[in-house]
């Protein structure tokens, strides 16, 4: 076994992760720390792990970074992250280029200060030429809400004429999805010990192989992302169907 990986061929890795970062506030209060000390600590980790997808060439990771439930939250802490949203769309750029990653953001712009737009866009658009991996950011973003917002850009299609309700299949919505383009996830990591999706990805997880760790998201480190993909190539995927045996 070694600990870059090396030993799973390219064929049994996942091409997109896709990770719900939980436990910044419990490490935190754990500790004796303001909420926002777990915040900012998840910044640490998500860096490392941007990173490591970058090197290992994974297709696409996505982190979700903000609910559309996470408004309910006090005031002071979604203040302090639209600040570290802001903070690390800046000083993430240089990485960012210098290790040809793409930035893409899904979710609902309504909410969001326009500061801290300004710099997401930024960034997306300075990225948007890059080859290497897609790091794909969940922020505002609800998968109800997705498919709503799909549904409702097919009804308006149907009164306009453009488009007949016999005609809608998987493919017509998956176009209507904010995330048309992207490969679906293979795997799902989720942080914290918490045995639930969130309200992430509902449709593009369909057939997602799901790994849970205690770790909280400020604890998680290079070795356990390297855990979970091992784990998932140990894994057979029969997408509903039966593995045949030779």
């Amino acid at each position: 076994m070694t600990p870059d990986l090396a030993d799973i061929s390219p064929d049994r890795r996942p091409r997109h992760i896709a990770i719900i970062m939980d436990g910044n506030g419990r490490w935190a209060q754990r500790r004796q720390l303001p909420r926002i000390e777990g915040h900012r600590r998840g910044v640490a980790s998500v860096r490392r792990t941007v990173e490591e997808a970058a090197r290992l060439g994974l297709e696409q990771l996505t982190l979700y970074c903000l609910s559309s439930e996470n408004w309910k939250r006090p005031q002071p802490e979604l203040d302090f992250l639209m600040h570290l949203l802001e903070q690390y769309m800046i000083e993430e750029r240089t990485t960012i280029m210098g290790q040809n990653i793409r930035v893409s953001v899904i979710g609902r712009r309504e909410g969001i200060p326009d500061s801290t737009l300004e710099e997401m866009d930024k960034t997306v658009r300075m990225s948007a030429a890059n080859s290497g991996t897609r790091l794909c950011l969940a922020i505002n973003y609800g998968a109800r809400g997705e498919i709503i917002d799909a549904v409702r850009g097919l009804a308006a299609d149907v009164l306009a004429g453009e488009l007949i309700p016999a005609e809608i299949d998987e493919s017509q919505l998956e176009n209507r999805l904010y995330t048309s383009g992207m490969v679906d996830p293979d795997l799902l990591i989720r942080t914290a010990g918490e045995m639930r999706i969130s309200n992430f990805l509902l449709w593009q997880i369909s057939y997602a192989e799901l790994w849970v760790t205690d770790r909280c998201w400020p604890e998680f480190e290079i070795e356990n992302l390297h855990q979970a993909i091992r784990d998932f190539a140990a894994r057979d995927r029969k997408f509903g169907g039966l593995l045949i045996e030779g």
